[in-house]
């Protein structure tokens, strides 16, 4: 049977996680690895001051206390996993908001499919775009669930669409399964971010700020042209797939950093 290591950065209890959970578990063998506590906008962090610790929490399920992704899979590739038996996919999310644009840079649930890639291990990252995460408690993930279940099918009967070092992120539409126009494979829109650091004043008086939500906003990239961006699929009603690629050498600017240099 196929073996999937599943982990998220909304924590160990996430209704997402554990619908990713119930999605695949008739199709492979699932282990979780997952953060003990949100770890949203992390980025690709490891935790290098101090000790980590698995805590079981069920049978091939364990939480990373204070870990983030990154740690999560890099643990349980090099203690649960073996050299000889490596899972044959890793799957971070599924995330409670879009991870559409720059915000995958910020994004542990990225980061959870990174790590899985520099290991070698074909992986994917799945978000989904939510008007209001505390709704989440209530939300069945219906849509979600099946996609994920497709592409895993169509990963395991054919093969990994992307070489090294690539991962699939994937963004689903709140929309209800029917409703769904298919498939688009995009690329990372252009995201447009505004001024989210409020001051706020606790009880004595002393100021501290708090970080907000920047509304979903975005502008569509030039070239290439007819690729439309994952903002603008999934706001049509598209689920959108978009390859990631580790390599941010910017190649189009090394001829004229080079007379730049001289």
């Amino acid at each position: 049977m196929k073996k999937i290591l599943l982990t998220n950065d909304d924590g160990f209890d996430s209704k997402g996680l554990l619908a990713l959970k119930n999605a695949l578990s008739h199709i492979a063998q699932i282990t979780i690895v997952a953060p003990s506590s949100e770890k949203s906008a992390c980025g690709h962090g490891l935790t290098l001051t101090k000790p980590l610790k698995f805590i079981k929490v069920d049978d091939d399920f364990y939480k990373l206390d204070d870990g983030t992704p990154a740690d999560c899979i890099y643990l349980a590739l090099n203690t649960i996993y073996s050299k000889t038996s490596c899972p044959d996919l890793i799957i971070s999310g599924i995330n409670l908001g879009s991870n559409m644009g720059e915000d995958i840079t910020y994004s542990g649930t990225a980061a959870g499919a990174m790590e899985g890639v520099i290991q070698g291990i074909p992986s994917i990252a799945i978000s989904q775009v939510m008007k209001d995460k505390n709704l989440a408690d209530s939300f069945d993930f219906a849509l979600a669930k099946k996609v994920i279940v497709e592409i895993a099918e169509k990963i395991f009967n054919a093969q990994f669409p992307l070489s090294e070092r690539k991962f699939l992120n994937i963004n689903i539409p709140q929309i209800n399964p029917s409703e769904c126009k298919g498939y688009k494979i995009t690329q990372k829109g252009y995201r447009l971010y505004s001024k989210q650091a409020h001051l706020n004043h606790n009880p004595r008086g002393q100021e501290y700020y708090w970080l907000g939500l920047h509304p979903l906003a975005w502008h569509e990239r030039k070239e290439p042209k007819g690729l439309i961006s994952d903002f603008s699929a999934t706001h049509q009603g598209y689920v959108s797939i978009t390859p990631i690629t580790l390599d941010m050498t910017s190649y189009s600017d090394i001829d004229s950093l080079k007379i730049w240099l001289k």
